[in-house]
């Protein structure tokens, strides 16, 4: 299913954050991103010592592409993403 924008596709993010310093470097990224951005979920799991994120985007294929690859570069932090059929 493609979004009312032509080229974009939905797409949900599921981010697990185990070292905290990266908090801020993935909220930049985030924010560089955030005109895609349709909305965000934060649990911050204490028990754990993680915080799982959930983030849903309306962006191109080639963003989001770009968006997963910066945010998965970061050490402590995993990111897996599921784009709705075409």
């Amino acid at each position: 299913m493609q979004s009312e924008n032509t080229g974009s596709r939905i797409a949900l993010f599921a981010i697990v954050v185990t070292d905290n310093k990266e908090t801020e470097d993935l909220n930049r990224i985030l924010h560089e991103y955030a005109d895609f951005i349709i909305g965000r979920m934060g649990i911050p799991y204490r028990k754990a010592g993680i915080n799982l994120i959930s983030i849903a985007v309306d962006a191109p294929h080639e963003e989001i592409t770009a968006m997963t690859k910066k945010i998965g570069e970061l050490k402590g932090v995993t990111v897996k993403a599921a784009m709705a059929q075409e």
